[in-house]
């Protein structure tokens, strides 16, 4: 494992079974908290939650790119599960034995697993609009999400130098945002967020965004009621008027409420 040192803060690439994921840890005493981040989105994306929570004595920031998204490379595995063990690596790497989970979108299922999971090792997650239980996938939909990857697919190779797209195949996108309809799944991911023991909260967004129709997502949204009404640790701690793209950009305040609340639990 290489990197740089500023001060405190560390960046470098951490090795992970046949990839290397980059990686900022500001360091410190304070609680550890791991970003999560969305399907093909950078660990960039987090840096005015960051700033709201202050770089300190009381918080030491981890983010990273997953495999083929931003600096990191490519590998062979993008599955979910490759995901989840990834978390292992990076606090393993890092030194860290329990975190607080932050995670929006794709990394909010990544968080609610390993927090299920690893109950010991978490000090709370914040589920940023993800980790929804929902069955919004069939064989209709499956066809629609390949059909957009491979529309998408001529210029996506152009935006990757910029970071705004992954080193990823159409067909490897449209596999892994299936895969997420499957572990979306009532009968998937509801077990998982009842197994949860540790304090929990979600930031929810409002209306649509790129992929959906009509009412699709707040009808999403709206089965957290029976999540919270099952499990007392999880708790909705805002539903912000952003939407699902936007909410890391113009509701950061409210994400960094909801790690100061489990923080404080």
């Amino acid at each position: 494992m290489n990197g740089t040192m500023n001060s405190a803060t560390w960046t470098g690439m951490i090795p992970v079974e046949d990839t290397a994921l980059a990686a900022t840890d500001t360091g410190g005493p304070g609680i550890p908290v791991v970003y999560l981040n969305g399907q093909f989105a950078t660990q960039g994306y987090w840096r005015r939650v960051i700033a709201e929570l202050g770089v300190g004595p009381q918080w030491r920031h981890i983010t990273y790119d997953e495999r083929a998204r931003g600096k990191s490379r490519r590998s062979q595995d993008y599955s979910f599960e490759a995901a989840v063990r990834d978390v292992d690596a990076v606090l393993a790497a890092r030194g860290v034995d329990r975190a607080l989970l932050v995670g929006w979108s794709y990394g909010a299922f990544v968080g609610a697993h390993w927090a299920s999971r690893n109950p010991d090792r978490t000090i709370g997650a914040v589920l940023v609009d993800g980790a929804q239980p929902y069955d919004w996938l069939d064989e209709a939909m499956e066809v629609r999400i390949r059909k957009m990857f491979r529309r998408m697919g001529w210029f996506l190779p152009l935006l990757r130098p910029t970071g705004l797209a992954p080193r990823m195949t159409a067909d490897q996108q449209a596999d892994s945002n299936i895969e997420i309809g499957r572990i979306s799944r009532v009968s998937e991911l509801g077990p998982v967020l009842d197994r949860i023991t540790v304090p929990t909260r979600y930031v929810v967004a409002s209306g649509t965004s790129l992929g959906s129709r009509g009412d699709e997502q707040e009808r999403i949204r709206a089965g957290l009621g029976a999540v919270t009404e099952r499990n007392p640790n999880i708790r909705i701690s805002a539903k912000v008027p952003s939407n699902h793209g936007a909410i890391l950009r113009k509701d950061f305040r409210a994400v960094a409420d909801a790690a100061r609340d489990v923080a404080g639990l």
